[in-house]
């Protein structure tokens, strides 16, 4: 899998298997897995399956409006609880089949998923306190 460092923005070849390693960048040394990562269909099926800590996706066009403007709010999440969950966009034009295997009526839908299993989702942008409130339930293993 190739990541994009969040920091840096330069790519990292990680093979699937080490992704549970906590990975750092090559060029900055920095943690990968810490910021928001733009992925297809391989990259989170790889994060899923390999993810020893659960992934937040965000389920986005660029056409949306709210979406668009959610965006910082997400980024500023990645920031500030990266490394403890992995934070991931999945661009719903660019990836219909995402959107259809994961029955994506609206957008933006934030889905949290342990491993493979989905713990639950959320439609519609979250002001930053609200978004800080329901990672911190999935930190402390509840429910979204």
């Amino acid at each position: 899998m190739q990541l994009q460092c969040p920091h840096c923005q330069k790519t990292n070849r990680i093979p699937d298997e080490r992704l549970g390693d906590d990975p750092v960048c090559g060029a900055c040394a920095k943690p990968i897995l810490s910021g928001v990562h733009p992925v297809g269909a391989q990259g989170l099926t790889a994060l899923q399956s390999q993810s020893a800590i659960p992934v937040i996706v965000d389920f986005w066009a660029p056409w949306c409006g709210p979406c668009v403007g959610f965006a910082p709010t997400f980024a500023a999440a990645a920031q500030k609880f990266g490394g403890q969950l992995v934070f991931v966009k999945v661009d719903t034009e660019a990836n219909q089949d995402l959107g259809a295997r994961y029955n994506i009526r609206s957008i933006p839908t934030l889905a949290v998923f342990k491993g493979t299993s989905e713990l639950g989702r959320v439609s519609g942008a979250l002001p930053p306190r609200q978004l800080d409130e329901l990672i911190q339930r999935v930190l402390q293993g509840g429910q979204v």
